[in-house]
């Protein structure tokens, strides 16, 4: 899971930094940032996707995961690619 922070909607409300602080910290306005790397390591899944759906102004969003390369079981059955849902 990829994500990103679009810092000119967020409002300051905080709650991504409640869900993940390691993840969004907030600067001295109260505004988040996104450290590290946008790459959301498996065991922060949980608490990242929290605060991506908590955002009352949706500032946080996922990034498209990059295509497996053709013949490396890049289909499912159906022929179609598999798709990652994030569930509330």
């Amino acid at each position: 899971m990829k994500i990103k922070l679009d810092r000119t909607r967020c409002d300051g409300f905080g709650v991504c930094a409640k869900h993940a602080p390691e993840h969004f910290p907030l600067d001295d306005w109260g505004y988040a940032s996104l450290a590290g790397d946008p790459a959301i390591a498996p065991q922060d899944e949980p608490a990242v996707t929290r605060a991506l759906l908590d955002c009352p102004v949706h500032a946080i969003t996922t990034l498209p995961e990059p295509s497996p390369p053709a013949g490396e079981n890049a289909t499912v059955a159906g022929g179609t690619a598999p798709q990652r849902r994030i569930v509330p």
